[in-house]
């Protein structure tokens, strides 16, 4: 699919984003830990969020749906069933890593498979702290890379010092950790993001948290759940560099969540000149969520070390965008995670950019962008069938000199199938 964007004169109106996507994932999860019916409003129809209900359902949970709004009822972690077929992750990472130290405790084999990008993305941070806890897991490319084969066995608690801070590597091992028999201790470099400890310590686990460290008691029987999921603060991401660089533009995007661990991509532009405020702050489920309002700003460069890439890690590509039009060099550094997202982004977004008059030289772990607030030039890009890259370029041809041409924008579905329909209708 191609998807052609003319340059805009400015931005404007009153939108809501799609559901949280890491929020999603894990309500499915965990809602299949505990015996019975939990509700989920709001839940995230794409592709990727999509991907775990199915392999929950192969699990024996029944998920009714009414739109977005999910009863899940769930037999328990106890009552789980080993799926008769290959259980198909799909694109989604957050599933197959989850799913990995959910099913590396039960008592049946399962094998968890995805498509073609999926396959081969790194899958060692997980199997090897997995297998330390007395799991048996086995994949390609001597255990690196899915599909991944996972034979349930008992599991021990254990001490983890992590090298990388990566919420998906600590909600494995905190999944894991429900079924150990003893604590799991897990140290982070950084704090990541911890919409797992939240949800978890809602359903009634014992977790304590003290700066970085998470300590998990086993034992504890887990309630059910009646949640409600946030807009996605990284589907907002786009928007409020959307309306920060269009001239005469103001958006506000209503009900994000502004969890701490997620909020970096607001701290960046506020420090760059961006003008956002925060409204009606409220907690729903456990979470924060807020209005945002953007009003359009001449933004100055910054330099993004390896200390803030936790709480903004799939914001970055999008934040180059903002880069490009701000005045000054921006740098970008510690993002070497980007490299082993659905595609390599350091390399997709310096690629496309590029195309497009950015003057950004691509780094080990970043990027340096030479910004030049005067605007882009169209091009065909390609999206390299990553739904970030494909809508930090649709944010970028908004402010090129004519019509730019997105290849394989049929991306967004992973995360943000209505992308396309809220950026037609704020264009002023």
């Amino acid at each position: 699919m191609q998807q052609r964007i003319n340059p805009v004169k400015a931005l404007s109106g009153d939108i809501e984003v799609s559901a949280d996507k890491s929020i999603s994932h894990r309500s499915a999860m965990f809602a299949a830990l505990a015996q019975s019916e939990s509700r989920i409003k709001n839940y995230l129809l794409a592709e990727d969020t999509l991907s775990t209900c199915r392999c929950m359902e192969q699990l024996g949970v029944k998920i009714v749906r009414d739109n977005n709004n999910f009863i899940i009822n769930s037999p328990g972690i106890e009552g789980l069933m080993e799926p008769a077929a290959v259980l198909d992750c799909g694109n989604s990472g957050t599933s197959m890593r989850l799913m990995s130290g959910l099913l590396a405790g039960r008592s049946f084999n399962s094998i968890l498979s995805g498509d073609e990008s999926l396959s081969n993305r790194p899958m060692r941070r997980i199997i090897e702290p997995l297998t330390s806890m007395g799991a048996h897991i086995w994949g390609r490319e001597n255990n690196s890379k899915p599909p991944l084969a996972i034979q349930g066995s008992k599991l021990r608690g254990g001490k983890f010092n992590m090298s990388v801070a990566s919420a998906q590597v600590k909600s494995a091992l905190l999944l894991a950790g429900l079924q150990a028999d003893n604590p799991t201790v897990i140290i982070e470099p950084h704090r990541s993001r911890d919409h797992s400890e939240r949800m978890l310590q809602d359903m009634g686990a014992e977790l304590r948290i003290e700066d970085n460290q998470i300590t998990l008691i086993p034992g504890k029987s887990l309630s059910v759940c009646d949640w409600s999921v946030p807009g996605d603060i990284s589907s907002a991401a786009f928007f409020l560099v959307a309306a920060t660089i269009v001239p005469d533009s103001e958006l506000r995007i209503r009900q994000v969540g502004i969890n701490p661990t997620r909020t970096g991509i607001i701290q960046a532009l506020t420090k760059m000149g961006a003008n956002i405020k925060i409204e009606n702050n409220t907690i729903i489920a456990g979470e924060p969520v807020a209005d945002l309002i953007i009003k359009s700003a001449q933004l100055k460069g910054i330099t993004v070390n390896k200390e803030m890439i936790p709480e903004m890690i799939d914001e970055i590509p999008v934040l180059a965008v903002a880069m490009a039009m701000s005045q000054g060099e921006s740098v970008v550094q510690g993002a070497n995670e980007l490299r082993v997202k659905e595609t390599d982004r350091i390399q997709a977004i310096s690629t496309e950019l590029r195309k497009m008059g950015v003057d950004i030289t691509e780094l080990e772990d970043g990027f340096v962008v030479q910004g030049n607030p005067e605007g882009l030039k169209a091009a065909q890009v390609f999206s390299y069938g990553d739904h970030r890259i494909a809508m930090s370029l649709a944010v970028a041809a908004l402010v090129a000199d004519k019509t730019t041409e997105i290849l394989s924008s049929e991306a967004v579905n992973i995360s943000f199938p209505e992308f396309w329909g809220i950026m037609e209708s704020i264009i002023a």
